[in-house]
């Protein structure tokens, strides 16, 4: 997961340059054959906040975390261990900016 400071103003060079390098990273992690998918997200503030509490559905509009720092996009990729998993997200160009947040999928109970 990629995060940023969302309230960082960014010109429209350096955005340009940022999305370049992004891209130059997908496809890299494509060609080494680890990405199997990955989004941009759109802004936290656009996002909602669902739970459900005495079988009433209850929205709040985001952003919901007492953070500058909301998560951008993401990449699911599948690398031989975590270290692997690590040397590759640090080639993204947000590990330069921003962080990147590496941790291993789970395994839903059921699912073979």
């Amino acid at each position: 997961m990629f995060w940023e400071d969302e309230s960082t103003e960014v010109t429209a060079a350096d955005s340009m340059a940022r999305l370049t390098a992004i891209k130059s990273w997908v496809d890299d992690t494509r060609r080494q054959g680890v990405r199997l998918h990955g989004s941009s997200l759109r802004s936290a503030r656009e996002a909602k906040f669902v739970a459900v509490r005495n079988d009433t559905t209850l929205v709040t509009d985001g952003p919901f975390a007492e953070t500058k720092e909301q998560i951008v996009g993401y990449d699911v990729l599948s690398c031989q261990d975590l270290a692997a998993a690590v040397n590759v997200a640090a080639a993204h160009t947000l590990a330069k900016t921003g962080k990147v947040e590496v941790r291993p999928l789970g395994s839903f109970p059921g699912d073979a």
